[in-house]
């Protein structure tokens, strides 16, 4: 046997009882890595996956986007319907998002109605972008209390490898901006309302903001972009979302407290990479 044999089969040993102790004992395997200060994807402690976005990719909704953040992909799309307004709201529409995490994405889903994870998101994904204000729901009105649209804005989860809701808001606020609406009229006579096959507007949003999503290990060790390896590790879960001219917008804290240090080093961390999504 070749000494190149005995090298390659070595290595291979070496792989598989990495990959064993990973599975076994992931915390461990975790704080090894960090005690080199070196991440298990050799990214540093402050490092953020690759972001990749393509707008425009489904023909047939009315705006859509396609994003890659490392190894997590999810596509969104959005489809424009016709509602009758609330009462209590008449001159506003509806903005409606939801994201999937079917078992085709990850093995950590199981095939069935949305689960618990799916559903936390999609409210988290509500509350952000109605916390923004990143589109005036009045813009979406038709006419006052009788016509107005509603935005289904809906994800899935192509490929599932951890923060998933940066992802997904980043398809989110892509989609939104590719979007464009027929010239709609209401007939008061008729009380139907007529569309344009020919005349298009695009949504206008109000401002432009990113979410940046951070795990905490031993209270001092801060990972951005946590990956799906290490996000059941971390001892507190933190997401910070920011326009692109630093105004905060939320924090999110799960699963325990941090210290005001921490939280102020998170929020900067979260305004640089605003300005990086940005361009």
């Amino acid at each position: 046997m070749s000494s190149s044999s005995v090298t390659n089969s070595s290595a291979a040993n070496e792989t598989l009882r990495a990959q064993i102790f990973q599975r076994l004992h992931p915390r461990v395997y975790l704080e090894r890595f960090i005690a080199e200060k070196i991440r298990p994807d050799g990214r540093t402690f402050d490092e953020w996956r690759n972001v990749s976005v393509n707008v425009g990719s489904i023909s047939t909704a009315d705006g859509s986007a396609l994003v890659r953040m490392g190894d997590t992909t999810i596509v969104c799309g959005i489809k424009a319907e016709i509602a009758e307004p609330e009462l209590d709201r008449p001159e506003q529409g509806f903005l409606v998002p939801n994201i999937d995490l079917p078992a085709i994405c990850s093995p950590k889903f199981k095939p069935g109605p949305p689960t618990e994870e799916a559903q936390v998101l999609s409210d988290r994904l509500n509350e952000a972008l109605v916390a923004s204000g990143v589109l005036s729901l009045s813009s979406l009105c038709i006419h006052p209390g009788k016509a107005v649209w509603t935005l289904y804005v809906d994800c899935t989860c192509i490929n599932y490898d951890g923060n998933a809701f940066d992802a997904a808001l980043l398809a989110m606020l892509g989609a939104l901006r590719s979007t464009t609406l027929p010239q709609a009229t209401y007939n008061e006579e008729t009380g139907r309302t007529t569309c344009s096959r020919n005349t298009r507007s695009p949504v206008q949003l109000t401002r432009n903001f990113a979410s940046s999503s951070f795990g905490v290990l031993d209270t001092s060790h801060v990972l951005s972009d946590p990956t799906a390896f290490e996000e059941p590790l971390m001892d507190v879960t933190l997401t910070v979302i920011v326009d692109d001219r630093g105004e905060l917008i939320s924090t999110t804290e799960s699963g325990g407290a941090i210290s005001e240090e921490t939280l102020l080093r998170c929020i900067n961390r979260a305004k640089e990479r605003a300005v990086q999504l940005k361009d």
